[in-house]
């Protein structure tokens, strides 16, 4: 087996530099850039699209938790519409509902709220636009919404009023019922109907995710009753109820409701859209809310004049194995509509025509001789080449046309532009018509410009591509051009969701990455040699085992993994990994970049050094103040034992692997953190971190951590600060990555002079006393507790705490291994232990690294 860099003693007296530091409560801000990395295909779920009916062109489509997004059609582009949500309100990404205004097409509706739980403590708030989402206004609500919650799919909950557009029906969750504006949102009061939903996927979840009650599930007028400037007399709503009516109609505006017999009432409606030519609502319901379930379902038409309700099913007996979401009619050729099959897994989801009001029906796919498809349609995925398979004869149950469809929109002014949303994109066309000549179809992934995943890990390795990312859902990518979508998804192995991913310092084409647990073989850990573009099962990772976090070592050959269930576990060379008991299972944890022995982890207010490849940890002397959760350890690309970490109570650096730590001043919470292109060759790197100082943003010092400017401004908000992680580019100074949890992945670049500094440095040097340990564990330090003074700035000031106590340097005193023995304002010792020599590595810093 290769030998690797054991460390066998650790620094006996040592001696560092620690500035004690104010900043200002806010820092200023300097203007950046900023730019979505390209995915290209959306990447989530995409609940539906919704044309406004009176405004050619103009079309917007909402997410689960990525926002809304209205539609550019010069080039079937997208325009995200809610980047300005910020940490304070996250949950605005949730878009529960939205309606387009048929009279004041400027005007914009949109439902706000993640979850109806405790996963998301604010009720929801209705944002108002009159300028089609430039802008919004808020009208806080008595209740939650649940963008991302099970029903999602279902809808439109909240509807204008075609006749009297001030006049607004918004359907509630959690058995709240029918509300009521008469004053575009601004109030709202509550509507009594018979039935508030009472469904709920799993009365038994104690999370409350599949416990609450679905409720109201769509509202839709009949344009068609009443006359311009009146309320709108006709209203039908669907709830999710089984066993009862959950379709109801009013013949009042509102004020009193009446069931609507002949559906079978084990399926809920999901859509009711309105033909108005025909003077029929199209109904399409399932057996589940949504998105996931729906193994049986039906389609309705209910005809207005003679009351009577249709079964239009477009299939019967053991073809139907799904139930129905997606339901859209041609405004432009009355009887023509669609409909689509809301969980159809295999071999793929499928969509039906019908041009004499469901009387029969064609599918954009059928059975040939089993096992292969029929496709009717012409591929195109050239905007986002991963999401394939190209070919045409597909026989394994790869899927072209989707899943979850519950979006399904034809354009009002145009018979051939159709969209509709899937569990991974937007697709659609503009040779709609052909379905009925020739039965064939183009289907594009139209989603450019809708950047919805979650980012669960990001890595910039300072060779190769310059981003390599890990998502949910879609696994993850290597970005070689961060303004065009990737070719292809991580392969081989593929899980839906990786976890976590990580390069090795001293060679850094070497990648690991792990899964989530939806691997065929049940091994979720993959290493790459060459940058991403291949890669190999780590078949020493035990199956069943899965996520958490990974750190690989500076040569690439030790693994080293926080598992989400089975602990600590460490592995090298692709030999069975054994479990790490020395290292708490809550550790954030990384690799040092220099030495391939040393690993770093953090749980509690402690920190934990192993020197012996992750085989064994112990607890520094150096504490992370009152910290009780850290989020993240990095590590300087260039230092040994130059390690930085956030938590909950603020973020602290130590020189000195974990002997003493610093907390810098003014941070009080911190979460995402990454280190940089230095602003000067042979600098310190940047560092930014997602933290609050005075507010929650984004904020990055070009002097370890002395002043801070902020980076993001109010049209760049990032949604969750906790739940976005950040890399940094090494090669280009002042870019920064920002993964988020619904809108993709940003990189941003100065675009405007920074502020100048604000803080003073006074420095004092510390001493930390230890004895010498041997390699499979850390030594003990005792340190006393000093105050130092400091400067105040021009805002506000903050004092710095240290663990150590502030000797003088004397001369006669030597720096252990990998010690600073040098650097600006260095008073300590410049001579180095036997074995060891100073070496420069920056104007800040030189270390003892072995002769």
């Amino acid at each position: 087996m290769r030998s690797y860099l054991r460390l066998s003693a650790v620094v006996s007296s040592l001696f560092i530099t620690a500035p004690l530091l104010t900043v200002r409560a806010s820092p200023a801000p300097q203007t950046y850039t900023w730019k979505n990395v390209k995915i290209g295909g959306g990447g989530g779920f995409v609940p539906n699209i919704v044309f406004n009916p009176t405004q050619q062109g103009l079309a917007y489509a909402r997410t689960d938790m990525g926002g809304a997004y209205r539609l550019n059609p010069a080039d079937d582009t997208w325009t995200p519409l809610l980047d300005w949500a910020d940490n304070a309100r996250w949950d605005y990404w949730g878009c529960d509902a939205l309606a387009t205004d048929p009279v004041s097409p400027n005007r914009l509706y949109l439902l706000a709220g993640m979850y109806t739980n405790s996963y998301d403590p604010n009720n929801a708030t209705l944002l108002i636009s009159t300028d089609t989402g430039s802008t919004f206004t808020t009208s806080p609500l008595p209740f939650k919404a649940g963008g991302n919650m099970p029903g999602r799919g279902m809808g439109e909950r909240l509807a204008v009023d075609p006749n009297s557009n001030n006049i607004l029906f918004l359907g509630a969750r959690s058995g709240h019922g029918l509300w009521k504006s008469t004053n575009y949102g601004a109030t709202w009061t509550q509507v009594t109907i018979p039935n508030t939903g009472t469904y709920a996927p799993d009365p038994t979840d104690t999370t409350g995710m599949n416990s609450d009650p679905i409720g109201v599930s769509f509202v839709t007028f009949d344009s068609t009753s009443g006359a311009k400037g009146a309320a709108t007399p006709r209203i039908f709503i669907g709830v999710a109820t089984v066993g009862s009516s959950n379709l109801f109609v009013s013949d009042d505006a509102g004020s009193t409701w009446s069931a609507i017999a002949g559906t079978n009432n084990t399926y809920m409606a999901h859509k009711g859209v309105l033909s108005p030519s025909e003077k029929v609502l199209y109904i399409s319901t399932s057996n589940g809310a949504g998105p996931y379930d729906g193994t049986l379902g039906a389609v309705y038409k209910y005809n207005i004049t003679s009351s009577t309700i249709t079964d239009i099913t477009p299939v019967t007996g053991s073809n139907l194995y799904f139930g129905f979401g997606g339901l859209a009619v041609d405004l432009q050729k009355p009887g023509t509509l669609m409909v689509a099959t809301l969980n159809s897994w295999y071999p793929d989801g499928n969509i039906y025509r019908s041009n004499n009001s469901g009387a029969t029906w064609s599918p954009l796919w059928d059975w040939g001789a089993y096992p292969v498809v029929n496709r009717y349609i012409t591929y195109d995925d050239s905007l986002a080449p991963w999401l394939g398979p190209d070919y045409t004869v597909i026989t394994d149950g790869e899927k072209q046309i989707g899943w979850m469809m519950e979006g399904l929109s034809i354009d009002p002014f145009d018979s051939n532009h159709w969209l509709y949303g899937t569990g991974a994109t937007i697709y659609g066309g503009h040779d709609l018509t052909k379905w009925d000549t020739i039965h064939n179809v183009t289907l594009k992934s139209l989603a450019d410009g809708v950047e919805q995943t979650a980012v669960q890990g990001l890595i910039s390795p300072p060779t190769g591509p310059p981003l390599l990312s890990v998502v949910g859902d879609i696994e993850g990518f290597v970005h070689y051009n961060l303004s065009q979508a990737p070719a292809a998804e991580y392969a081989n192995p593929t899980w839906a969701t990786a976890a976590d991913i990580d390069f090795a310092g001293n060679a850094p084409t070497n990648i690991v990455r792990i899964g989530t647990g939806d691997s065929s073989t049940g091994k979720q850990v993959a290493l790459s040699t060459d940058s991403g573009a291949t890669w190999a099962q780590d078949y020493g990772a035990a199956d069943n085992v899965e996520g958490g976090k990974v750190a690989l070592s500076a040569n690439g050959d030790i693994v080293l993994w926080r598992t989400s269930g089975n602990g600590v576990m460490v592995s090298q060379y692709t030999n069975n990994f054994t479990a790490v008991p020395t290292l708490p299972s809550t550790a954030a944890i990384a690799s040092d970049k220099k030495n391939d022995s040393i690993f770093y982890g953090a749980a509690g207010s402690s920190f934990y050094l192993s020197t012996n490849g992750g085989t064994t940890f112990a607890a520094t002397a150096g504490t992370l103040g009152a910290s009780t959760s850290p989020v993240k350890v990095v590590v300087n690309p260039n230092i040994t034992g130059d390690v930085w970490v956030s938590t909950d109570t603020g973020l602290f650096h130590s020189t000195n692997s974990g002997a003493t730590f610093t907390a810098i001043p003014g941070i009080t919470e911190a979460w995402g953190i990454a280190l940089g292109a230095p602003a000067t060759a042979g600098g310190y790197p940047a560092v930014f971190a997602a933290a609050n100082i005075g507010i929650v943003g984004y904020f990055r010092s070009d002097d370890g951590g002395v002043n801070w400017v902020q980076i993001n401004d109010a049209a760049h908000g990032f949604g969750s600060a906790a739940s976005n992680p950040l890399t940094a580019d090494p090669r280009i100074y002042g870019r920064v990555y920002i993964g988020t949890n619904g809108r993709g992945i940003f990189y941003g670049d100065i675009n405007g002079a920074a502020p100048p500094p604000t803080s003073t440095v006074s420095t004092s040097t510390v001493k930390s006393t230890s004895s010498t340990s041997s390699s499979s564990s850390t030594s003990k330090s005792s340190s006393t507790t000093s105050k130092s003074s400091s400067t105040v700035s021009s805002s506000s000031s903050t004092k710095s705490s240290s663990t150590t106590s502030s000797p003088s340097a004397t001369s006669t005193a030597v720096s252990g291994a990998y010690g600073q023995c040098g650097g600006t304002n260095w008073t300590g010792p410049t001579a180095c232990v036997s074995g060891y020599t100073c070496t420069y590595s920056n104007p800040y810093y030189s270390q003892c690294i072995p002769a």
